[in-house]
């Protein structure tokens, strides 16, 4: 993948770590590997990448129910790596998460002509587990080095045990998944509004 991508990579690593029982009240949203399949499906696409699609997907095709287990273990170890953002111990973490690669080099930009980027490719006969672990070591190292370790944070939602990877240029973000998040916070925050008025409307007759 190409290093430049740590947005995106760090994306993936976000909705990894939300595919979890925890998030979803009781609910995996990687229960097998149908449903691996389908997460990588909905988030694998690397960006400029055009020419090539559909690889995490691809892997997640062949995968195994050991690929499944190992990619289960991942997100736990990601998790983890948000919820301590300690500098140092990103670093080591998210270095240990891309051991699947061979190195770094140089590679054509698709969406260049006559330039090139720098990319780590995956070492021959990679799993699925292998890339989504690549994808979230560079996503986060990429993170710590531009954005800086402030930006990994539990959701803001009182009820949800969500984590992110806040890559927004104002670093402002709140919720895991501020669409669903977000809203159920509105709404509470607007139903505990009216509570209010109609307690203080009982109380002064």
């Amino acid at each position: 993948m190409a290093l430049e991508d740590y947005v995106w990579a760090a994306g993936i690593a976000t909705e990894l770590v939300n595919t979890t029982a925890e998030v979803w009240r009781g609910d995996d949203r990687l229960p097998d590997l149908a449903g691996l399949v389908a997460f990588a499906e909905l988030h694998g696409h690397q960006p400029g990448d055009d020419d090539v699609p559909g690889a995490l997907s691809e892997l997640a095709r062949h995968g195994r129910a050991a690929d499944l287990h190992a990619v289960h273990a991942l997100r736990t170890t990601v998790r983890d790596l948000i919820d301590r953002p300690d500098r140092d111990y990103l670093i080591a973490g998210a270095t240990a998460l891309t051991s699947s690669a061979q190195g770094a080099t140089l590679i054509r930009d698709p969406a260049h002509e006559n330039r090139t980027r720098w990319a780590a490719p995956l070492r021959e006969g990679a799993t699925v587990a292998d890339a989504l672990s690549l994808i979230c070591g560079i996503g986060i190292l990429g993170v710590v080095y531009t954005l800086g370790e402030q930006r990994f944070r539990p959701c803001g939602a009182p009820t949800c045990r969500g984590a992110f990877i806040d890559t927004t240029r104002p670093g402002s973000r709140r919720y895991c998944m501020p669409g669903l998040c977000g809203n159920r916070t509105n709404v509470a925050n607007h139903r505990a509004r009216q509570a209010a008025t109609h307690n203080r409307r009982t109380n002064s007759r």
